[in-house]
Formats: C-alpha cells, sequence, structure tokens
C-alpha cells in the first residue's frame, strides 16, 4: 500500500479523497496528557514504597501501566526542570537553567509548538515558570492555545491568590484576599480550580487529538505563609489525616498529595467515561526532588526513599523522580522498566507518538521503544544537568556511574547506582579510569549562557 505521511494522509482523508486512490484513512493520534506535580519526592507514592500517605489512583496508574525506577527531572528546581520537558534540551543546553526570571526565547522548539503543527489542541493548565507578561515565553507564544494558571514560581507559592491568569489576562479569584504572598482571607483553592479547568479540557476536545499539561503546583509549599505562620503547607484540609499523630504541617502536607491523587483519579475516570481511555497515553512525574520548606521535613516520611538529597540536590534525591506512563492496551499493565531517562526525553518521545519527527539539536530520545515493548531502545550514553544557585554544580550519569561536582573547579564525587543508589561510598580515587572520562565529557558538555555563567 502507498505510505504517505500522517499530515498529507489526513488532508487527504478530509478531502474525501482517500479512498479514491487507495488509501485507508489513518489511525487517530493519540491524546496526550503530562501530569507533573510540584516538589513531590520519589519516595511519596504508595507505588515506590511510601507506607503512609494514601495514593490509591496513582498507585492503580502504576499498576495499569509501566513505572519507571530510574527516570530523571530536568533540574533540581523548578523552572529549569520544566524548559528540559518542554524543550528537549538539558541544562548544559536550554535556555533556562535556573530559577530567575528568564524567558524562552523566540527560537525556542516547545513539545506544544511542535504538536500543535501535527493538528493537536494544546492547553496548559498549572504553573509554567518560563516566560513572564510581555515576554516572548509566554505558554500562548509557546504553542499553548489555551493557558490558565501561574506564570511564574514566586506567584506559585500561593494557594490562594487573588487572581490566576487566563491566556494573557489576569482572572480574578473573588474572596481571596492576599498581602506580601499570604492570603488573609481564603475562598478559591486554586489546585481544585485546576482540576476543573483540566477535566474541561479533555471535555471540550474530546473528538480530536489533543496535548493537555497540568502542572499541578501541589505538594510545593506557601513558603512566604510557611514564614509567618510556621506552616506553610496549604491546604483546605488536613483529611484525611485529621486525627493522625503528627505535627501539623505532616498533617497538611499528606493532605496535599493524597488530594493530589483524589483529582488525578477524577481526570482518568472521566477518560474512560468519554471512551478516550485507550487512545490517551498519561505520564505523571514531579519536577524535582522533596523539599525542605514551609516546615516540612523530608525525613519524615522518608519523602526521598533510598536516594540521598532533596530540592537543590545534584546526588539522586534531588533529580531522580517517579515516572509512571499509562496506555491501556499499548502500554503493558504493571511493569516496572529500569530504562534510563530525563525530562529531555519527553519532547521526542511526544513527536514519535505524534508521528511527528524531532526538530534538530535536542538532547533527547524518544522513549516509545521502552514503552511500547516494540524495537530497540536507543540509550543516552550520558545525561547531563548544571545548577546556578549553589555556585555552579555539576552531575553526570554515564551507565550505573553518577557523578557530582559540588562547586566549580572542585574534584568529582563518583558513585557506583547498581551498589550504592545512596550514594554513600565515592569511588574517585579507586576509579581514576571512569572519572577521566566524564571529565573528558564534561568539556564539551553545555554551551555558554549570558544568563548563566560559570561563578567560582
Amino acid at each position: 500500500m502507498l505510505r504517505l505521511p500522517f499530515d498529507l494522509l489526513a488532508a487527504l482523508v478530509a478531502l474525501g479523497l482517500a479512498a479514491e486512490i487507495g488509501l485507508a484513512a489513518p489511525q487517530r493520534q493519540p491524546n496526550i496528557i503530562f501530569i507533573l506535580a510540584d516538589d513531590l519526592g520519589y519516595g511519596e507514592l504508595g507505588c515506590y514504597g511510601q507506607k503512609r500517605i494514601r495514593t490509591p489512583n496513582l498507585d492503580r496508574m502504576a499498576a495499569e501501566g509501566m513505572r519507571f525506577s530510574q527516570c530523571y527531572a530536568g533540574s533540581t528546581v523548578c523552572a529549569p526542570s520544566r524548559c528540559a520537558l518542554m524543550t528537549g534540551r538539558h541544562t548544559g543546553h536550554c535556555t533556562v537553567r535556573g530559577n530567575a526570571l528568564v524567558p524562552l526565547r523566540p527560537e525556542d522548539v516547545t513539545v506544544a509548538g511542535s504538536l500543535k503543527k501535527s493538528g493537536y489542541a494544546t492547553a496548559l493548565i498549572g504553573k509554567w515558570g518560563l516566560g513572564e507578561p510581555g515576554t516572548t515565553g509566554l505558554p500562548n507564544r509557546k504553542g499553548f492555545d489555551y493557558f490558565f494558571g501561574y506564570l511564574n514560581q514566586l506567584h506559585a507559592h500561593n494557594y490562594y491568590p487573588d487572581y490566576l491568569w487566563k491566556n494573557q489576562d489576569r482572572f480574578p479569584l473573588e474572596g481571596n484576599v492576599v498581602k506580601d504572598g499570604v492570603a488573609s482571607q481564603r475562598a478559591q483553592y486554586s489546585h481544585d480550580l485546576l482540576t476543573r479547568e483540566a477535566l474541561q479540557v479533555v471535555t471540550q476536545h474530546r473528538d480530536a487529538p489533543f496535548f493537555l499539561y497540568l502542572a499541578y503546583t501541589i505538594p510545593h509549599a506557601n513558603n512566604e505563609r510557611g514564614q509567618v505562620e510556621g506552616n506553610g503547607m496549604e491546604v483546605p484540609s488536613a483529611a484525611p489525616y485529621t486525627n493522625q499523630p503528627w505535627p501539623q504541617v505532616e498533617k497538611n502536607h499528606a493532605a496535599m498529595i493524597t488530594r493530589l491523587d483524589a483529582d488525578i483519579g477524577k481526570l482518568l475516570a472521566l477518560l474512560k467515561e468519554l471512551g478516550l481511555d485507550g487512545n490517551t497515553i498519561v505520564f505523571f512525574s514531579s519536577d524535582n526532588g522533596p523539599h525542605k520548606e514551609g516546615g516540612h521535613k523530608p525525613n519524615f516520611f522518608r519523602s526521598g526513599g533510598p536516594l540521598r538529597g532533596s530540592k537543590r540536590d545534584l546526588y539522586e534525591g534531588g533529580i531522580r523522580v517517579p515516572m509512571i506512563v499509562r496506555w491501556p492496551g499499548k502500554i503493558r499493565a504493571g511493569a516496572v522498566s529500569k530504562q534510563v531517562w530525563a525530562f529531555w526525553d519527553f519532547l521526542p518521545t511526544a513527536l514519535e507518538l505524534a508521528r511527528r519527527e524531532s526538530p534538530p539539536g535536542i538532547d533527547g530520545i524518544s522513549q516509545v521503544a521502552t514503552l511500547l515493548g516494540k524495537g530497540e531502545q536507543k540509550q543516552h550514553d550520558f545525561l547531563y544537568w548544571e545548577f546556578h544557585e549553589r555556585g555552579f554544580q555539576q552531575a553526570v550519569r554515564m551507565g550505573d556511574w553518577k557523578a557530582v561536582r559540588l562547586k566549580s573547579g572542585s574534584q568529582l564525587e563518583l558513585y557506583d547506582l547498581t551498589k550504592d543508589v545512596g550514594e554513600s561510598r565515592n569511588l574517585t580515587e579507586e576509579r581514576p579510569d571512569v572519572v577521566a572520562r566524564i571529565e573528558d565529557y564534561l568539556k564539551d558538555a553545555r554551551t555558554p549562557s549570558p544568563h548563566w555563567p560559570i561563578h567560582p
């Protein structure tokens, strides 16, 4: 049978010409949903070993899909991690490499922009962090047809803001009164509004392919409220943990995660109700490791699981994150994969699912072969991270080896993750051959950036 590019074949079908020249109608492209939690630790879901926080819907999502044990965020803090996710470039190459308010450039290709060219309706619900009002990095200028949520991470600290953004306009939230980032009157909880909008997007676009980027802010702390009241874990109720003999801040933290889980359950139920379940691939992950902000202590729930470090560390606890992917009938249910991949792999993965080629110059590799269990999965020789909020730090994963540099010019620390996932034994002196290979890679791992110079 004659094979044509999907876009051309779809156009012929629309014109009623495909049958006349012996072509079958193309299979509809899958809907793609990426759900991103904010500061959720590797060990905070039941399916990743959590014992006290209830996450039945995400646990069921893992049982019905594929759970990854070695997936990595784009960075150890918010904005650069999201930049890597959206652009397919790691933090040595992407435009936004830290939490300063640097916008995406006009030439930065995004997942949303690429999928839009393939006929997808595109929506961002939640936290963006890659462009301020009037800049080239606004969501609607980077491929999203619809945006509802927060533009920057500071505004997103507050779960009871007096406004959110709807496309490029402020959307007032009546009943919320805010001063210095803290609400004195609390009527509308932003997370609930994000869920409402996400469900509306799915319902509205049920008849054509859509990409929904659902970037929740749970369980990030309201740092400003934490500084004033000592408890920055902002949630309407501590249920179902109200009667637990825990500090109030930890009850709230657990309640936030369970609330997140419940709303993801609503989304998955809606997909089934609308008959979209079998043609929708859903990704779930977190933008970095667990925080120690707003009074929360990550050791209380062992939020990082067996991993060393937390948010703002380049040890595994700061960058290794939960990743669950579900697509009934396509992804094997109950699968657990050790495939090593990172956020910059999402762009080429999404584009292959949409039957579109990836743009040149990205760092990502499509993970479709692993997800669908078909073909040979291409592997990364190296994964790279850099972090600018504590001077200049770097991390590299090469096979099962992990290297961390805590400051510019210092010696690399080296760990064997197969035997030491907690990164407790530095093997730099014992394996100079491995260190030398990683050092050689680091010579060309990054491109200079005026916004992100190397500071000693």
